[in-house]
């Protein structure tokens, strides 16, 4: 078998994902892989950008451009939305059944768009 060489996803990864988010958008972790992070693979990015907006469920954010001051808020929203109704899990804003989670994210991007 071969080894693979040893991946560590560090700032300067953190970093060139926020770059990417900025340049292609939230969707495409493909051309961030092939462009600026190739030891990942878009999934690997997708995950990783997870962590980073502070959703599980990119969809809302499909081709959504921001620098890493705008991710930041967006992170922040989102941890305020999940700790408001305890959906706050791992790091990242998850769906309720019950749909408050989205009417709180429909409000807010109402009000402030992300």
């Amino acid at each position: 078998a071969i080894s693979q060489p040893e991946r560590k996803w560090g700032d300067e990864e953190k970093q060139k994902l926020l770059e990417g988010i900025e340049k292609y958008g939230i969707g495409h972790f493909r051309e961030i892989s092939d462009n600026l992070l190739p030891e990942w693979s878009g999934n690997d990015l997708r995950m990783k950008a997870i962590r980073v907006m502070g959703r599980q469920n990119l969809q809302l954010y499909k081709d959504w451009r921001g620098n890493s001051d705008a991710v930041k808020r967006e992170y922040e929203r989102n941890k305020d939305i999940g700790l408001r109704f305890g959906t706050w899990k791992g790091g990242a804003l998850v769906y309720d059944d019950d749909g408050h989670v989205l009417r709180a994210i429909e409000e807010s991007n109402l009000t402030s768009p992300p």
